[in-house]
């Protein structure tokens, strides 16, 4: 089982001790796996994030900047984590809703509650784990959305990926890649594209036609189970 990567973000040292305190009960009893680390600002939180983080435990009542605005500025950068907002102060959890914000708890916390949250995360994260896929790209990670990725291509000992809105250069073989995206609708079109099938949106003589207006080759000795391929996405949606 995967483990589940947690970051706490509390500038309150009880509070945060309490949470890490819990994480491993919950791990002890439920058998769960986890790597947590604590921040107690939100600012150096925003200054050293990158998507790697599964769910994020966010003190709302931060100085100077407090979990709404840290929550904004994660969401530019990572559509897929899960936040849980954490307060002493249950007019502010409205908020939330603004930033995609799973549910919020209230200070001082229960286990109880704390246990059923938590669990109703890692319910959403499991959930997530094969729409999305980390990469990484000179020293750096990045989580990509699948449905966001358009075509990968070999160029000479790396891969290129193209998304809808960047391009990823991947110190890894389209082999690898392709194994990682194994029955996530992506099909190998030649020895150089790996296609999703979500974004083909027609094929002409031994090209497919992307939702981004590009044509990619299609090898004569796929193209017949890439047509059958298509279909089966299209008519189920695989």
């Amino acid at each position: 089982m995967r483990t589940i990567r947690v970051a706490v973000v509390d500038d309150d040292p009880v509070s945060s001790q309490r949470i890490t305190g819990y994480l491993e009960r919950y791990s002890h009893e439920q058998g769960e796996n986890f790597e947590s680390m604590v921040y107690t600002s939100g600012q150096d939180f925003i200054d050293r994030y990158s998507p790697m983080y599964d769910i994020l435990l966010l003190d709302i009542q931060m100085k100077p900047v407090d979990g709404i605005e840290v929550a904004r500025q994660v969401r530019r950068k990572d559509q897929s984590v899960v936040i849980v907002f954490i307060t002493s102060a249950p007019q502010y959890a409205i908020s939330g809703y603004e930033v995609g914000a799973l549910s919020y708890l209230l200070k001082p916390l229960p286990w109880f509650a704390f246990s059923q949250e938590l669990k109703r995360s890692i319910a959403q994260v499991r959930g997530r784990v094969e729409k999305s896929i980390i990469v990484g790209e000179a020293g750096k990670s990045a989580r990509v959305v699948l449905k966001d990725i358009v075509y990968v291509e070999s160029v000479r000992h790396t891969s290129v990926m193209h998304t809808l809105s960047d391009v990823f250069t991947l110190n890894t073989s389209l082999k690898d890649i392709q194994g990682r995206l194994d029955d996530q609708g992506f099909f190998r079109s030649n020895s150089c594209y790996l296609v999703n099938m979500a974004h083909v949106v027609g094929v002409e003589d031994q090209e497919s036609i992307m939702s981004t207006g590009e044509r990619l080759r299609i090898s004569r000795p796929r193209k017949k189970a890439f047509l059958q391929a298509l279909a089966s996405y299209i008519g189920g949606q695989k």
